[in-house]
């Protein structure tokens, strides 16, 4: 008996069928035409197929793996501004104390989110361990911040190009950058996550490049062969303007530390959590000690806090004003400037392109529990949530208001909205964790059962809560009393306008939900919650240790 089919090189189905004359089964088989590119690509777009799993699509990246991605303008331009209004000391001091209530917050998440892992945003944690009332604010409190960065970021990449010619119209590199912007985020999260890591890359050379050469110019070894050692430490003087000079400089420490947050939460995500946290935990403190910190000692040493070009930029965000450049250009070093102000110009993209991503992932994650328009909630066949990406970007073309008289002070307004959100995100994930410790003593469990525990547990969250709510009241001190100013309405309110559209979101929200307060007798403990076998990942552990040499144990000690 014999068997002959017809086939296509593409996709196929078949059908047989017996030629009752001859015996002969003969199957023929029948050809699909395999979709073009450019009709896949239209596919993509459209929804998720309802047996497809259309959850929102995340970072690809290794979990854990902090590659700098946080480094942005409040590093390399905004520092400038509050080095004159605060003065060295006061820089390194608020960075410091940001450092170390970051630290805290990221550890307080990571639990959380090896406990119960979510996707999208984690202002899901407050609706379940403090008020959901509280967890709709917090989420548009965050999803705000985001929408209000991006039109900020594409007016900064005009700025910055402005370093090397005014003859454009910013409106013209505004257009360039928005198309950039959108390109990346058409590919997804596997666009967002290439482009990432290579600008990641780029801003770490970057600092550790500045902290080698600023350490070389302080004793002496740039073309001026002076040496500078701490004089701008003794004159002008280790503060700008005192207390108050002080609590200045905390906003502008919050904003280079934006983002920072989401380390815990990625490292949480891994397969392995006990070992990626640690990990993520060490890189996070290598990161504050050696990027920042190191990074701002030297700056005010190489940079008086009374250099007029410190506030000589159009804007805070003018990179002219960036004291990293400065510092350069103070040495008499020749192109290194410009390579740095590139290196500005790809953090302020890679701040742009990360706010398209947070806040459309927030969005969406907002609609999915009907706390937005449920349009922002749809969700294509790639995973991308395409109706909060096209409003994130759309929000885009506020930065066009720069070419008008009027944008600056309407750009005032729109930073107003958002100038708090990251004490009050920071603030609710450490309250987030104390409660969840509370409930889960409470209910019986013990810290035994958690695969990842915050290394100073429940007093770190506490810590983290009261400097961030010490924050807040530093800033209402300077809205109050703002520097080298009389007090005013309007100077307050830019300087606190989140703080009471937080609360009227909270209040609204809680008056037409009438959401119940939790406590840690009726926080759900149990729906969502990752089981793992706590006692096969330490073994894991041990066996994988032991089989290190030497000086591998002493690298995974340090990092």
């Amino acid at each position: 008996m014999a068997a002959t089919s017809l086939e296509t090189p593409y996709d196929y189905y078949s059908n047989s069928s017996t030629d009752g004359n001859r015996g002969e089964t003969v199957t023929a088989v029948f050809t699909k035409e395999r979709p073009t590119l450019l009709q896949r690509m239209i596919d993509s777009f459209k929804p998720a197929q309802a047996t497809q799993n259309n959850s929102i699509e995340l970072d690809v990246a290794s979990p854990g793996e902090e590659r700098g991605g946080s480094i942005g303008t409040g590093l390399f331009v905004g520092s400038g501004g509050a080095l004159a209004s605060g003065g060295p000391t006061a820089l390194v001091l608020d960075f410091a104390i940001i450092g170390f209530m970051l630290f805290n917050v990221c550890m307080a998440l990571a639990e959380l989110a090896v406990a119960f892992p979510i996707s999208g945003s984690f202002y899901v944690y407050s609706s379940r361990f403090l008020d959901p009332a509280w967890g709709f604010a917090m989420g548009w409190n965050y999803a705000l911040n985001w929408l209000i960065v991006m039109p900020l970021e594409l007016t900064a990449a005009g700025l910055v190009i402005r370093y090397w010619t005014d003859s454009v119209n910013i409106a013209v590199w505004i257009t360039i950058f928005l198309i950039a912007i959108l390109i990346i985020n058409v590919f997804g999260v596997r666009g967002y996550g290439e482009v990432e890591f290579y600008i990641s890359i780029i801003k770490v050379i970057a600092v550790l490049g500045f902290i080698i050469l600023g350490i070389v110019l302080v004793f002496g070894g740039g073309p001026n062969h002076e040496y500078v050692g701490g004089k701008y430490w003794h004159n002008p003087g280790p503060f700008a303007d005192g207390f108050k000079g002080v609590c200045s400089v905390f906003v502008t420490a919050a904003f280079a530390f934006s983002g920072t947050e989401l380390v815990g939460l990625a490292a949480a995500e891994a397969a392995n959590p006990r070992k990626t946290i640690p990990r993520a935990t060490k890189q996070v403190f290598w990161r504050i000690t050696i990027f920042y910190i190191a990074s701002l000692a030297l700056i005010g040493c190489l940079v008086p806090y009374t250099s007029p070009r410190l506030l000589g930029g159009s804007s805070s965000y003018d990179a002219s004003a960036s004291p990293f450049v400065i510092a350069i250009e103070n040495a008499n070093i020749k192109v290194l400037p410009s390579i740095f102000n590139a290196v500005i110009l790809c953090a302020v993209l890679s701040v742009g392109n990360s706010s398209v991503y947070g806040a459309s992932r927030t969005l969406c994650a907002l609609a999915e529990c009907s706390q937005a328009p449920k349009i922002l909630a749809y969700i294509d066949r790639k995973g991308r949530p395409l109706s909060a990406v096209a409003l994130s970007m759309l929000l885009g073309f506020i930065a066009y208001i720069n070419c008008a008289n009027v944008g600056p002070k309407v750009f005032n307004w729109l930073l107003a909205l958002s100038g708090l959100s990251s004490f009050f995100t920071w603030g609710s994930i450490c309250a987030c964790h104390v409660m969840f410790r509370l409930a889960w003593k409470q209910q019986g469990h013990t810290l035994e059962e958690l695969v990842f525990v915050a290394p100073f547990g429940i007093w770190g969250s506490l810590v983290g809560l009261a400097l961030n709510i010490l924050c807040l009241i530093a800033q209402f001190y300077i809205a109050v009393f703002p520097q080298g100013a009389q007090p005013n309405a309007e100077g307050f309110f830019q300087a606190y306008l989140a703080a009471p559209i937080v609360l009227i979101m909270y209040i609204l929200w809680k008056i037409l939900k009438r959401s119940p307060f939790m406590w840690p007798s009726t926080i759900d403990l149990e729906t969502g919650r990752r089981l793992i076998e706590t006692s096969q990942f330490i073994e894991e552990e041990r066996a994988e240790r032991m089989s290190w040499p030497l000086w591998k144990r002493f690298y995974n000690k340090l990092c």
